[in-house]
């Protein structure tokens, strides 16, 4: 299928002079699909007639253009004229009388694709779904058996322009029921079945579809791509689909997608675990080495995310000398050797890390870049200068101001300039009112420099914002319960966090917190052995050892503390923790 054309959003009016596109669509064979010509015995009165319609639509007399054209192409039998009637109408935004000529085309040659698909477009842009079906079932009868498979896959992209999703989900399943018990059509069948469900809400029925074309076939992709749209902690069927799927020999790119779809749930052992198995089954496939380093890196696994990060820029650097690089590969290598800076800054090699920066041309990074090299001199005692580096670097994308002013305040907190932080987020959020990121920054700049009223009146302004914003609703409830404040509206904070983000460790950390502070030292316990499970972090080490420490499992705490510092031995919260329970 060829891109959806919206019976509202016209063609470009045509550069061309009417008089050769007349003479175009005249001249014998000039529009034939093959060597016979298309009509070779155009008669003067006719070209006549194509001369003036085209006058008229040049000149923009849509009614006469469309009525002129309409009848030389019914004269003429010609689908090349029936659709430039019918885009005429489109561009003077006359759905109906562009439906009226798409019909008129159908009408005359009933078994013609394009005929049918511009019908059906027509009808899903003005709103007429029951409409659809017979041109939806025509449509697919023009498709070879091997094609026609794709072109259901592809039917989504018509029905979800409509304003009705259930009204649409219904006319996939009344238009696709022919094909459900083909083992060739069926997972397609059944996947745009669900598409359509899941859009309309329905996700148990999207489910049920992917269960059924799955049956059909269990090495079709259609269904797997479909439960891989559902995965999500309340549908773990549809997990246990894609992984049903992954246990044969299952496309690399669809592993990969899975891959993402947990790295989406924060799911970061998983992630890393598939990725690993990726690399041992298909080595060179670039793009599991950067998630797997990437993990790494976050795991504190440093020789391996090195290792794995350098095999990843070897495979891509190889694969764009042979095919030339693309956008999309650009950004992969680009984050590959900020992570590879990474790496060599944490080892005090400021020339690597420089030498990796260089390797970096694409303009969208050039903040970023800026931004790392304001961290090595920021290193060097050069704060003014760093500053002044973020502050010069050149806005390229809509982003690139919001990020600017991000990276800045970063710059200052990692160089404790606390106060310098929060005077310069208050100037940038009263520049910038409607940016919640940066109100949540300013809020947690106001922590810092122990302005804990003005921190909790900016993170309640985010949530009237944005009330979804999960990091403001887990900010504010480990503030409180750090504090030993209002701890039950602490707990509602934090599960109200995890309802926007369940599978989030840190969240999963705060609740744990939030349970030691109430007393509740099992089920702290419980909570955050789980989250540190799933992140080894060395904070989460910190409330995990303290708690252990209170239930008497001294010897447990410390070795969680000595793991945490391992990874973070400059992290202030397990080093206070340390200090103030057990020194190692």
């Amino acid at each position: 299928m060829l891109d959806y054309y919206d019976p509202m959003t016209p063609p470009k009016r045509p550069k061309i002079p009417a008089l050769l596109l007349t003479l175009a669509l005249a001249w014998p064979g000039a529009w034939a699909q093959s060597d016979a010509p298309l009509n070779s015995d155009l008669g003067a009165s006719l070209m006549y007639e194509l001369l003036l319609a085209e006058m008229s639509a040049y000149n923009e007399d849509a009614p006469s253009a469309y009525q002129l054209m309409l009848d030389a192409a019914q004269k003429a039998r010609s689908e090349q004229l029936y659709q430039r009637t019918v885009e005429i109408a489109l561009r003077a935004r006359v759905g109906e009388s562009a439906l009226q000529a798409a019909q008129a085309w159908v009408k005359q040659f009933p078994a013609s694709e394009n005929a049918n698909r511009y019908l059906l477009q027509i009808l899903v842009g003005l709103n007429k779904l029951p409409d659809t079906v017979d041109p939806i079932k025509r449509y697919l009868g023009t498709q070879s058996p091997k094609d026609r498979a794709a072109a259901i896959t592809l039917l989504p992209r018509y029905l979800v322009r409509a304003a009705d999703k259930k009204a649409a989900a219904k006319v996939a399943e009344q238009a696709l029921a022919g094909e459900l018990a083909s083992p060739v059509t069926g997972p397609a069948a059944y996947a745009s079945m669900g598409t359509m469900r899941l859009l309309a809400g329905d996700n148990e029925g999207a489910l049920d579809a992917a269960r059924k074309g799955a049956a059909l076939d269990r090495r079709a992709e259609e269904p797997v791509q479909l439960a891989l749209a559902l995965m999500q902690p309340a549908q773990p069927d549809a997990e246990a689909l894609v992984l049903a799927y992954l246990q044969g020999d299952a496309r690399l790119e669809l592993h990969m997608a899975y891959v993402r779809r947990l790295l989406d749930a924060q799911r970061y052992s998983d992630a890393k675990t598939h990725s690993v198995q990726i690399n041992h089954t298909a080595p060179d496939f670039a793009d599991a080495w950067l998630v797997r380093g990437t993990l790494e890196l976050q795991d504190k696994q440093v020789p391996e995310a090195q290792a794995s990060l350098s095999r990843f820029v070897q495979l891509r650097q190889a694969a764009d000398a042979s095919e030339g690089a693309g956008k999309e590969a650009d950004r992969a290598l680009s984050q590959a050797y900020f992570l590879l800076a990474d790496i060599a800054e944490q080892d005090k090699n400021t020339t690597e890390a420089e030498r990796y920066l260089s390797l970096i041309d694409s303009p969208q990074d050039a903040v970023r870049v800026r931004s790392r090299r304001a961290a090595i001199l920021a290193r060097q005692g050069k704060l003014t200068e760093a500053r002044a580096l973020i502050r010069t670097a050149p806005v390229v994308g809509e982003e690139d101001a919001h990020n600017k002013i991000s990276a800045e305040v970063q710059l200052l907190r990692d160089n404790k300039e606390f106060e310098l932080a929060y005077r310069f987020l208050q100037d940038s959020v009263a520049n910038n009112p409607d940016d919640v990121d940066m109100r949540y920054d300013l809020a947690m700049a106001a922590e810092k420099v122990d302005k804990l009223d003005e921190m909790e009146r900016q993170l309640r302004l985010v949530i009237a914002q944005k009330p979804d914003y999960h990091n403001a609703y887990n900010a504010l409830g480990y503030s409180l319960a750090d504090r030993k404040l209002r701890l039950p509206e602490a707990r509602e904070l934090v599960k109200k966090a995890l309802e926007f983000a369940p599978a989030d460790p840190f969240i999963q950390d705060s609740l744990g917190w939030v349970e030691f502070r109430s007393g509740n030292l099992a089920l702290a316990l419980q909570i955050l052995q789980g989250a540190y499970q799933s992140r080894q972090d060395a904070e989460i080490a910190a409330h995990l050892g303290e708690v252990m420490w209170s239930l008497g499992q001294q010897e447990q705490a410390r070795a969680v503390w000595k793991a945490g510092l391992s990874q973070s031995p400059d992290n202030s919260t397990l080093l206070e923790t340390i200090k103030r329970l057990s020194p190692l």
